[in-house]
This record gives structure tokens, C-alpha cells and sequence, in this order.
């Protein structure tokens, strides 16, 4: 537990991190409360806002059980078997109201919070996308929040949950899901190094070789391809929501070094979860 110097300390998680949490939550409820309709189509989805809604109070709970410490099962750990299990549990839970939904989604991911806390900082938890620390898990759950946070608001035409700040603290989790997305077919006969640079600072590095992935904090020393991107746009082609030439022609990515034409097909390196 680290203390900071007016005598605070935040426990297992990195500072902000559970205050993004509770906001997200608190921001995605607020969008929801003001739904008329939550039959209402999600763009680039499958489901309703009512779905969504439901998917996103489910989710939580399974986190929370997650940090409580119980096992759970949900699917094999591939995007694909995720959302045949997605499908499964959101057909035997009949919830579609915008009020109840609103407070399932604040009051599980304050359960998240609460239960987290009592994980030791090295404690190895199971979950949907492979074992994570405690810290790993709370990005999960931030980047699961403002994926379908982002979805509903673009939905109900209110304005979305994502900054720079919020994005920033989906790293650990990003950072940790992408050898485990990873396409196949995109990355076969695929030798690359590439710097992701956030604008604001952040940054993190990923190499490709052999048909796999490997993701770090730290870019490579000298990297094919470098790409300097504005960070809500960076989580959203991470989390499909967005098409890559949408994001480069509007100036929000750029790509340069000894292979810049790498830099559009980075996100299509992976699968979103």
C-alpha cells in the first residue's frame, strides 16, 4: 500500500484508477437514466441500449466475484468464445430497464472496489482474458466500462466518458491483452517493432515475430514503425469502435520511421475482445 504525503494511501490499486472506476460508472449511469427507449439500436453492435446496458451490469458483477476471489467461468479466453458467452448470460437475464440497470452497473463496480481492496497487490487472479494481477483487473474493467460507455452515449446521442486520463489508466490492461487477441492471419510472416506513443506522454511497445505478439511498457530502442496517436482515438481502434483511415485522415494518428505504412495496419493485428 503506498502512502502519499498528506498521510493518504490508495491500496492495491495505482493512483486514480478506483476514481476512474466509480466516475465511469457514475458517467454511464447518467446517460442511461435519461433513455426513453432502450430498444434503441447500438451503431456497429448487434444489441439495444437495453442489451449493452445489461451486458455492462453483468460484467461488473462478474468482476466483482472476480476480486472477491470466487472462480468463474466465462468462456475459453478467445474473443470468439467470449461472446458466445456474452450471448448466453445476457439471454437468461431478461433486465432491460435504463433506472435498475443504472444502479446495477454503480453498485457492482463499487463492489469491485470494495472487494479488490482486500487482494494482496501480488495476488494472481483468474479471469476472462487470462490471469491478472489486482492492479490488471481494475484496468479491465475501466476499459470494458468505457468501451460500452462509448457505445450507449454514441446510442442515446449524449456525450461520451472518455479522456486522456482514463485512457492512460486502460494501459495495464491493454498492454496485457494483446499477445491474447492477436489475429492470426494479420500477424503470419509479420516481423515488427513497433513505439506507441500517446499524445500527453504515455507510451508502451509491442514486437511481432514468429506469428506472435510480444507487448511491453517500454517501446523498442529502435522500433519500424513509431505511432504518435490522440488517446481516446487510440483506446477506440483498440476496442474496434473506430476504422483506422477515419482516425488518420482527421490527423489523430501518425505514423513515421523505417516502415510507416505499418502504422494503419497496427490495429488490425488484433481482435477486439
Amino acid at each position: 500500500m503506498e502512502t502519499v504525503p498528506d498521510g493518504r494511501s490508495w491500496g492495491v490499486l495505482p493512483e486514480g484508477l478506483a476514481e476512474a472506476i466509480r466516475g465511469t460508472a457514475a458517467d454511464i449511469a447518467d446517460v442511461l437514466r435519461e433513455a426513453t427507449d432502450t430498444g434503441l439500436p447500438v451503431p456497429r453492435s448487434t444489441w439495444t441500449v437495453g442489451e449493452a446496458a445489461a451486458h455492462l451490469a453483468q460484467a461488473n458483477e462478474l468482476m466483482a466475484a472476480i476480486a472477491a476471489g470466487h472462480a468463474r467461468t466465462h468462456g475459453d479466453g478467445t474473443p470468439q468464445s467470449l461472446a458466445a458467452a456474452n450471448e448466453v448470460v445476457l439471454a437468461a437475464f431478461d433486465e432491460r430497464g435504463a433506472g435498475p440497470l443504472a444502479e446495477m452497473i454503480t453498485e457492482r463496480a463499487d463492489a469491485f472496489l470494495a472487494a479488490i481492496e482486500e487482494r494482496a497487490p501480488e495476488e494472481v487472479l483468474d479471469t476472462p482474458l487470462g490471469p491478472m494481477g489486482p492492479a490488471v483487473l481494475g484496468s479491465y474493467l475501466l476499459t470494458h466500462m468505457l468501451g460500452h460507455g462509448y457505445d450507449l452515449a454514441l446510442a442515446l446521442g449524449r456525450p461520451h466518458m472518455l479522456d486522456r486520463a482514463r485512457v492512460e489508466l486502460t494501459l495495464p490492461f491493454m498492454i496485457t491483452a494483446m499477445p491474447r487477441v492477436v489475429d492470426p492471419t494479420a500477424v503470419d510472416g509479420l516481423t515488427a517493432r513497433f513505439a506507441v506513443r500517446l499524445w500527453g506522454g504515455a507510451r508502451f511497445g509491442v514486437t511481432v515475430a514468429d506469428s506472435a505478439v510480444r507487448a511491453t511498457a517500454e517501446p523498442p530502442a529502435r522500433p519500424d514503425c513509431t505511432i504518435l496517436t490522440e488517446p481516446v482515438a487510440f483506446l477506440l481502434l483498440g476496442l474496434g469502435r473506430t476504422d483506422p483511415w477515419g482516425v488518420i485522415a482527421t490527423g489523430r494518428a501518425l505514423s513515421w520511421g523505417r516502415k510507416p505504412w505499418l502504422g494503419p495496419r497496427f490495429p488490425r493485428l488484433f481482435t477486439a475482445p
